[in-house]
């Protein structure tokens, strides 16, 4: 069970890239952490465990939530990082694609948040974060993605919408919107015309992301945000 009032964290995606990094975020910050993933490994930190699964799956969900109820004894934050990116022309989707994407990046934000909101309803107060991408804000005709549009959008309309239904009950919500970020998920031979994508003439780090997640987290007074961090990208080009 919970020790000494330790808060804990939920934390979607996290066997590598920046879910890793946000695991490790949250544990220098003093949390526990329930870290989520299809792929994770089992933890040798007694203040991490991990649940294996699809967050796509309702299932998932309930079993990362109660979880942290039944080690740690609460839900403080949920990061919601897990994200399929699928480019293609709009009329090459299929309905694979369209299952997969809205699978993980729609019904697994839905599910995971509302069991964990409702959680924090009754420790009176939390905090949700997702990771979007600044595609939807502004879109670029050598990046077909509108099915992350359609879901990375609905995720940040979404904490807009949390953010204001639940201000007066101590729950914040917030977004962090990324450009293209280094990780496993974009190979070496990329990242010169990823780099390029962007009016900073670079790729984001991990850490720019973990960086702006643990902002939100230490700014009590922000709810309803959506922090870009892209190198420009939302701006204009």
């Amino acid at each position: 069970m919970n020790n000494h009032g330790q808060k804990v964290a939920i934390i979607t995606g996290a066997s590598q890239g920046i879910g890793a990094g946000i695991v490790e975020a949250y544990r220098h910050l003093g949390y526990a952490v329930v870290a989520v993933s299809r792929t994770i490994a089992p933890s040798d930190d007694p203040g991490v465990v991990t649940v294996q699964g699809d967050i796509a799956d309702r299932v998932t969900a309930e079993r990362a939530t109660a979880a942290a109820v039944e080690r740690f004894g609460r839900v403080d934050t949920l990061v919601n990082n897990a994200g399929i990116f699928v480019a293609k022309p709009f009329t090459d989707y299929t309905l694979d694609d369209y299952a997969v994407v809205t699978g993980v990046n729609l019904d697994g934000f839905f599910h995971l948040t509302q069991l964990a909101i409702a959680r924090m309803l009754t420790q009176g107060g939390g905090h949700v974060v997702s990771i979007t991408t600044s595609l939807v804000d502004n879109p670029d005709s050598r990046v077909p993605s509108v099915l992350a549009s359609l879901t990375k959008g609905g995720l940040q309309a979404a904490t807009k919408s949390l953010a204001i239904e639940y201000a007066t009950r101590g729950i914040r919500v917030n977004a962090v919107s990324p450009g293209t970020i280094k990780t496993p998920m974009h190979a070496q031979e990329t990242h010169e015309a990823l780099a390029a994508l962007h009016p900073a003439g670079r790729m984001g780090e991990t850490k720019d992301i973990v960086d702006a997640v643990v902002f939100l987290e230490n700014a009590p007074f922000v709810t309803g945000e959506i922090l870009h961090v892209d190198g420009g990208m939302s701006a204009g080009h």
